[in-house]
């Protein structure tokens, strides 16, 4: 006689690890994925474009509702959608050390990212069906506190473990002394080939040449400097120091112009003046915020050089990052005088080891006199270090699969659609979408949800790229480990501590009470970006405050869109409603994303933030003209009107 199947299980069987799993792979395609690219040295173009795309699949999400509601059970859905996101980890781990490594894995990220959005959707049905009135009421907080979990799992300790496998993966530090000392022959030349080196005896180490860097701070014509640069650069290239198989696009296409080549056989009409019109606006863009666009004098600071090898064939690809370092305390030493101007990430491996890799150190032109600093340079098998990360994420989820194959209970009411229903469903969905589009005001109330954010959805796919890249190039030099702990755990508890108070001062006095003052708490702290882009502060503690400010403030003032949005959902229709609002809140995150790349690649860090902080106005403005009434949001409007609650996947 067959078992039968239990129809109701305590939810604190299940309820912690579905939420766990719902929110993992979002923060994996979201957020850990920008991190792993930068790493493997992927342009910040291509990083925000492509992960931007990968949005998608949550904003047409409403779209596919249906097909989860209807074709099996939403159990069922769960565990075997589950599965083939473990499958999909497994395939990011196996194509990382792959030559096109950046392709190969985007396409199992897509993969991700849709089996995602479909858990999603049968993960709250599912929770619906499978839990009572008083338990829906009194899990939803712990659901929530779960999806958390998993953010600061995901963002936090899978990067710190990742930084963890590729500092212990890697040869051992060298500190690099530098000076700038009057008197000191100045750099005439760089040679552009160099005999290769043999095999040393020992273990496998970095050899440098010389090991400590003495500048003359006389200043040299720009011109002069800039051939130099040039030629080191050539060499580097030549050797297949850096990574240039691992752009998507070809390096000589902007943003633009490969966005434009992929519509145009579709519009051409549109093709040529569009590619004129970006064509100068990237012109104009370079000339004036340029980085290089600033102290356009014939002057500049001398070089010194510095040469690198491995010391025999490293069996593996080993990547050498050179730079000043972000200190947990204080530290004594002049770095921001001296920076790297090429050579600040090499890869070495088994065909290029014994070649000299080239790097430059330069002084400020500004200084004249002695000074002294000390630099890092440190390596670590980058792919490794990932493929490992993304295996173990692979195992968990074949366990949750596997886990909730057995646990998860079969509710009565968990029953596919049949042909009929399916059809009336689809008239019903029509006929939902309709009335969504009939509300009153609805093109202000589409503004606000497409530009509420648009500061910030530009800001977030850069945060990333700017605390790891190297501060020399403008960013503040964060190993993966210590991005780990100030954005992946500091700033996701400040988040979330602003978040809680926004929701618990909104119950009390209503959101038009606190609406502006959650309009500036999430906009205005964008202003401490400029400030960390503009002082490069290398104290972590620092920095650590600057993002637990910025945090705190977008967890405060999302309180206020994710209450707007159940707002536009009350009426008929209101929990499908709040899906058609989170699929426009994806669609304000995707497009801005798209760009904000190549924009900060043009423009630099510096520029880039104050950007972003005038791209806060039309927040500003277009929540002057939403309607809101004075009552809404109330702790006893609640109560007696319960709304929708919002999925968990739109918190992060």
């Amino acid at each position: 006689m067959p078992k039968a199947k239990v129809t109701h299980r305590n939810p604190w069987a299940w309820v912690s690890s579905l939420y766990l799993a719902e929110g993992l792979p979002y923060v994996v395609v979201m957020t850990v994925a920008v991190i792993m690219y930068k790493g493997l040295g992927i342009s910040n173009t291509d990083i925000a474009l492509y992960t931007s795309w990968l949005y998608l699949p949550w904003v047409i999400k409403p779209l596919w509702s249906p097909i989860v509601d209807i074709l099996k059970t939403r159990r069922l859905w769960i565990w075997v959608m589950q599965l083939i996101i473990g499958g999909g980890l497994a395939g990011v781990a196996l194509t990382i050390p792959t030559t096109h490594a950046f392709q190969y894995s985007l396409a199992f990220l897509w993969l991700l990212a849709f089996s995602s959005a479909t858990q999603d959707i049968a993960i709250d049905g599912f929770y619906l069906l499978a839990t009572t009135e008083e338990e829906q009421s009194f899990f939803v907080g712990i659901r929530s506190t779960f999806y958390r979990i998993s953010t600061i799992f995901g963002q936090g300790l899978l990067v710190i473990v990742a930084g963890y496998i590729q500092d212990h993966t890697g040869l051992a530090k060298i500190d690099l002394h530098v000076a700038a000392k009057p008197g000191i022959a100045i750099v005439q030349s760089v040679a552009p080939e160099a005999p290769a080196t043999s095999p040393l005896e020992g273990e496998l180490r970095l050899v440098i040449s010389p090991d400590r860097v003495e500048i003359n701070p006389e200043a040299r014509p720009r011109a002069e400097v800039q051939s130099l640069l040039a030629l080191v650069k050539s060499n580097n290239i030549a050797h297949a120091f850096y990574p240039t198989e691992q752009r998507a696009a070809p390096s000589d296409a902007g943003f633009w112009q490969s966005l434009v080549r992929a519509v145009e056989p579709f519009f051409r009409w549109l093709g040529t003046p569009f590619r004129i019109i970006s064509t100068h606006l990237e012109s104009f863009l370079r000339a004036h915020f340029s980085p290089e666009s600033k102290g356009k004098n014939d002057a500049a600071g001398n070089i010194g050089l510095l040469t690198l090898h491995l010391s025999k064939p490293p069996g593996k690809e080993v990547v050498v990052s050179l730079g000043s370092r972000v200190s947990l305390g204080l530290k004594g030493g002049d770095e921001k005088s001296f920076s790297v101007a090429e050579g600040t990430r090499i890869i070495f491996n088994d065909q290029n080891w014994n070649q000299p890799a080239l790097a430059v150190i330069q002084l400020d032109p500004k200084l004249k006199t002695t000074a002294a600093a000390l630099m890092e340079i440190r390596s670590g098998n980058i792919p490794f270090a990932w493929s490992i990360t993304f295996l173990l994420l692979a195992g968990m989820f074949v366990c949750f699969g596997i886990y909730h194959r057995f646990l998860l209970p079969y509710p009565v009411i968990d029953q596919p659609g049949t042909t009929d229903s399916l059809k009336k469903f689809l008239v019903e969905f029509l006929h939902t979408f309709a009335t969504f589009f009939r509300k009153k005001q609805i093109g202000v109330l589409l503004l606000f949800l497409l530009l509420y954010r648009f500061g910030e959805a530009q800001l977030v796919k850069m945060v990333a790229p700017f605390l790891l890249d190297a501060r020399e190039v403008g960013g503040l030099g964060l190993t993966t480990g210590q991005f780990g702990i100030v954005y992946g755990t500091v700033g996701i508890a400040a988040l979330t501590c602003g978040g809680l108070l926004g929701g618990m001062l909104a119950s009390r006095r209503g959101l038009r009470f606190w609406l502006w003052w959650m309009v500036l708490a999430i906009h205005l702290p964008d202003a401490v970006f400029v400030y960390l882009a503009t002082a490069q502060p290398d104290n972590f503690w620092v920095i650590c405050h600057c993002i637990a400010v910025e945090q705190f403030g977008y967890g405060f003032g999302f309180t206020a869109y994710m209450l707007y949005m159940i707002h536009i959902a009350r009426g008929e229709h209101q929990t499908a409603h709040y899906a058609i609002c989170t699929g426009f809140m994806a669609l304000g995150m995707m497009i801005p994303g798209m760009f904000s790349g190549w924009l900060q690649d043009i423009i630099g860090y510096q520029h880039f933030f104050v950007w972003v902080l005038l791209a806060t106005v039309p927040g500003f403005l277009i929540v002057a003209f939403i309607p809101l009434e004075a009552e809404f949001g109330r702790k006893t409007t609640v109560e007696t009107k319960p709304q929708p609650k919002p999925p968990a996947t739109v918190e992060s």
